[in-house]
């Protein structure tokens, strides 16, 4: 049954600026707020001037002597050979937009992310280029928006040249500097059994004086021939670079996924056609950390018959990307086992903070959590304002188990003689995956893709499953592992968004959906937000009435964090200086409908510069992101 759209009227609070800046104990939002609170607008502001903003480093003091008592020194990086040009910082404002809306769902203080700053468009990318012209090495772009106040950002690191960086190169020196930090690839076991996790090196009481290593995480960012590559894409992977490997001493990587989409090209026999396939495709800075694959090379990796499947909407072939992106992915996992955990990033995401404080702050957390009805709390999202503090959610999520009459699930399901585990199980372990959406129950959900599962009996019922919709994880290579397993040696694989998670239940492993903050659109009753994203079947996102169902996944064209949001990229723009339509339309529409807001001429007039947010993540892949931001030259 489809669910009425949510309706409500716009906030305004997303189109002011710096000026409106006040601390975090002076902040009140303009939505949520408590029962019988007037809204802050129209806002009363006493504009003194620009504020300045200030380093954010939210890496680990590793000069501290806490630090450096337990592990190795970590040396600095640089972007050149001659170690001359350090790593730029990223620069925040302390305080919040007054007025502006909370995160509805999710929470940045539950993950341990700061929900005190705020990040405007020079502060973060300003460091890699954006705000000074090509001849200076930047990206020329935000030379037309307004840009008062700019030059603080380049004050102490000047404007860095970008033109003759390297960051394969630099990633590699990076790392070779100082790899005595990290766990050695011959000590950990590479067995592709699920069952077998692998070994964190934690030292024995014999050795305690030796200095703890510590694993790596690859960032895996999906891309393809024929993306159309912008200035602010560039701009967006060097800070993630720049703040998740160089930053860290190499405790990240990041990798470049390149999907070939002519079969035809002879990229494994021929140097020179690889390189142009490069040179067409990637930009030359990225050409050092980028892996080709196709999917007939997938078709040699995973050989044989997949069988007829439950289903197949989108009439696609098994090996495609679109059904089975996670193949290319487990063969990269195979062929890097120098990296613990794989993030599988998407080209179109952006992250206005810093990115190691994000994958930091949510592997933490992960770490932290329970087993213990872990699946039933991630099958949720999480609305504070409207369910509490993270305890009374997860009491809440416990008595709604028990009033569903499932039981929960703890361990591998359809395990014959499984003993129970320890109440605390999980505690201090690493998970096997991590989402930024739900993991939802799919039978019955009336999702699209729900029933795309091949290689399974179709004589008995499908096999239980759960899904993640947009496809940005983390993955253990423990989960990879028994992933290519189930592939190689089963011929088991389901829709791209559903097996890793699957996977993750049928082996017992440990899985969590991460609820970050994201932001809404419109001023929605909380309830009525509940309602429509935590509908499906006993209080979930999952089964009848989930809000993943083809009728009422509309919902989630309001909000910043979706494959097909239109809110996400309306923010981006008006985030980097455009003027942008506010989305108040006769039919309640965001794409070209409403008020023209912001731009240059608007903000000289109100003397301060647009687009200061706290951390959050926008998904802008449908939302026309390339407009108005400009292309590669």
């Amino acid at each position: 049954m489809r669910k009425p759209e949510l309706t409500a009227g716009s906030l305004d609070g997303f189109y002011v600026g710096l000026k409106a800046l006040v601390s975090a104990s002076e902040y009140k939002p303009e939505h949520p707020r408590p029962a019988g609170e007037d809204s802050p607008y129209p806002l009363t502001v006493s504009y003194t001037g620009l504020p300045t903003p200030t380093p954010f480093v939210p890496q680990p003091d590793y000069q501290s002597a806490e630090y450096t008592a337990r592990y190795h020194e970590v040396a600095p990086c640089y972007l050149d050979k001659e170690n001359k040009i350090p790593i730029p910082d990223l620069y925040a404002y302390d305080g919040i937009i007054q007025g502006q809306s909370e995160p509805v769902m999710g929470s940045h203080s539950l993950l341990g992310l700061r929900g005190d700053i705020c990040f405007d468009r020079f502060g973060r990318y300003g460091p890699y280029g954006l705000g000074y012209s090509f001849d200076g090495g930047g990206m020329g772009v935000g030379l037309d928006t307004e840009r008062d106040g700019s030059e603080a950002v380049w004050e102490k690191s000047g404007k860095i040249n970008y033109d003759a960086i390297d960051w394969g190169d630099a990633q590699n020196r990076c790392y070779e500097s100082q790899k005595k930090r990290f766990i050695d690839v011959d000590t950990r076991s590479h067995s592709s059994s699920a069952a077998t996790p692998a070994s964190t090196e934690r030292p024995s009481r014999h050795r305690e004086h030796q200095k703890e290593k510590i694993p790596r995480t690859a960032v895996v960012i999906r891309a393809y021939a024929g993306f159309q590559w912008t200035h602010h894409a560039v701009l967006n992977f060097r800070a993630m670079i720049s703040e998740l490997s160089l930053r860290s001493g190499g405790e990240y990587a990041v990798h470049f996924l390149l999907h070939v989409r002519d079969d035809e090209e002879a990229i494994w026999a021929d140097p020179i056609t690889a390189q142009r396939v490069l040179d067409d495709y990637i930009p030359e800075e990225f050409h050092g950390i980028t892996t080709l694959w196709s999917e007939d090379q997938m078709r040699l990796i995973y050989p044989g018959d997949f069988g007829n499947g439950f289903a197949n909407p989108s009439g696609a072939d098994i090996h495609g990307v679109y059904r089975s992106a996670h193949m290319a992915l487990q063969h990269f996992a195979l062929n890097h086992p120098e990296y613990e955990h794989f993030w599988n990033w998407e080209l179109d995401v952006r992250w206005l903070g810093n990115y190691y404080e994000l994958f930091d702050r949510l592997g933490k957390w992960a770490k932290q959590q329970s087993r213990v009805e872990a699946w039933e709390r991630s099958a949720r999202y999480y609305i504070p304002r409207y369910h509490g503090d993270w305890a009374n959610f997860t009491a809440l999520v416990h008595n709604e188990t028990l009033a569903s009459g499932t039981p929960p699930i703890l361990g591998p399901v359809s395990f014959p003689g499984r003993l129970s585990l320890h109440p605390d199980c999980g505690v201090g372990e690493d998970a096997d995956l991590i989402t930024l959406n739900p993991l939802f129950d799919a039978d019955g959900s009336n999702w699209v893709f729900q029933s795309d599962i091949s290689g399974y009996d179709t004589a008995l019922p499908q096999p239980p499953r759960r899904a993640a919709i947009v496809t940005a994880s983390r993955l253990s290579r423990r989960l990879l592992a028994a992933m290519h397993e189930e592939t190689w040696r089963l011929r088991h694989t389901m829709f791209s968004e559903m097996f890793p998670a699957s996977v993750a239940l049928h082996h017992g492993l440990k899985a969590l959906f991460a609820p970050h903050p994201v932001l809404l659109d419109r001023e929605w009753d909380l309830d009525a937000v509940d309602a429509a994203f935590n509908g499906g079947r006993d209080h979930t996102a999952g089964g009848k009435g989930s809000p993943f169902d083809l009728y009422n996944e509309h919902n989630h064209k309001g909000t910043s964090w979706y494959y097909h949001s239109e809110f996400a990229g309306l923010l981006w723009r008006r985030w980097l200086g455009y003027a942008e339509h506010d989305g108040r339309g006769a039919n309640g529409g965001r794409a070209g409908e409403g008020t023209l807001r912001g731009g240059r001429r608007r903000r000289r007039a109100r003397r301060a510069r647009g687009g200061c947010v706290c951390a959050a993540c926008w998904c802008i892949r449908s939302s026309g992101s390339t407009r108005g931001v400009g292309g590669l030259r």
